[in-house]
């Protein structure tokens, strides 16, 4: 148990401030969901990166972000910027993997005019741009190891030269790196220097999945509807399926997939919502049908696999109720009473489901 001259240091008064700081910070949507910053997330591992994030930020400490695709690395970097003293300056996000690699130190640091084939003027590179403040730089292991030497030697020294040119220049900058991948793995595979990776790593930054974000999907699935209805002017809602899709799916491509997800639904829907599973979704949503047999997904819903049944039954006997309400054992009163159904939940989307 820490007694009272523990909680006194000046490392515990850090953490209170941090603390207080952050609790000033959240704010709640109108369904309830926290956000911070740019950031959305009321499970236990937002609030912890959270936290972390409010630390890191009143330094100039330099971060690595490390998170799958689809998570808001930028979002986050950006949310380290507002949140710190040089929420005044230039934010400059470079993605790595998209320059190419006999580009990438002109891009980072400038040329002089004639330095290479097409350089007819002098140019300042992004590291020049940022000056007085943020320069992130996403995906970092898709820059090629020999070009990592020249930015291991401006994160340590602040100064570089331009591509061609003998002026040895600085720039006051704080860099923020990403990486969808394992550093230590990039690192065994020669995908990152380990130096570099060292001096990035002052402070790393785990960014939690979405499967692992207890309670988050629905509520920013909720919130994304939300911002889409007030944009559009309409009241659309998610129905009942939609809802247990939300909270079963592993959604490997995280908040982008989700988000992507909610948007191609409300553009496809009247009233409600529908979510299909996207696994099932990217499959056909008939029936396979061969000769007189039929094949149909694991995973498809009591009522849509007896709905296809009905259907393709129908379609095999070649329109003739009787015959097909005769080989599904049924009535032909039945048969019609399902047909019906499914032509009014075709026409006819039920509102306000959910």
């Amino acid at each position: 148990m820490a007694s009272s001259s523990d909680l006194d240091t000046p490392a515990a008064a850090d953490m209170s401030d941090a603390a207080r700081r952050l609790d000033k910070a959240l704010a709640r949507d109108s369904a309830g969901l926290e956000s911070y910053g740019m950031l959305y997330g009321s499970s236990p591992a937002m609030l912890e990166l959270y936290e972390q994030i409010e630390r890191v930020a009143a330094t100039d400490a330099t971060v690595l972000i490390v998170g799958e695709s689809g998570t808001g690395k930028e979002l986050i970097a950006r949310t380290v910027h507002d949140r710190g003293a040089r929420r005044d300056g230039p934010f400059i996000a470079v993605n790595c993997g998209a320059i190419p690699d006999n580009l990438i130190e002109a891009e980072l640091f400038g040329h002089e005019r004639g330095s290479f084939t097409g350089a007819v003027q002098g140019r300042a590179g992004y590291f020049e741009n940022a000056n007085g403040g943020t320069l992130f730089l996403d995906e970092i292991t898709e820059m090629m190891p020999v070009r990592q030497v020249k930015l291991l030697r401006a994160l340590e020294t602040g100064t570089f030269y331009r591509v061609g040119g003998t002026e040895l220049l600085h720039s006051d900058v704080r860099v923020i790196a990403a990486t969808n991948r394992d550093p230590m793995v990039a690192v065994k595979e020669n995908g990152l220097r380990e130096d570099l990776m060292y001096r990035l790593a002052v402070f790393p930054l785990r960014v939690p999945p979405l499967r692992e974000r207890e309670g988050d999907r629905e509520l920013l699935a909720q919130h994304f509807l939300a911002e889409l209805n007030a944009q559009e002017n309409t009241n659309k809602s998610f129905s009942k399926r939609a809802r247990e899709t939300l909270r079963t799916y592993s959604w490997p491509g995280n908040v982008r997939e989700l988000k992507n997800s909610v948007y191609r639904a409300f553009i496809l829907a009247e009233k409600t919502v529908e979510i299909e599973h996207p696994r099932l979704a990217a499959r056909s949503k008939k029936a396979v049908t061969q000769g007189d047999a039929m094949s149909i997904w694991v995973g498809t819903p009591l009522a849509e696999a007896q709905r296809q049944i009905i259907l393709g039954t129908l379609k095999y006997c070649g329109g003739d109720k009787r015959r097909a309400a005769k080989a599904l054992g049924v009535s032909l009163k039945t048969l019609y009473n399902r047909l019906g159904a499914y032509e009014d939940e075709d026409d006819n989307p039920p509102a306000g489901e959910g």
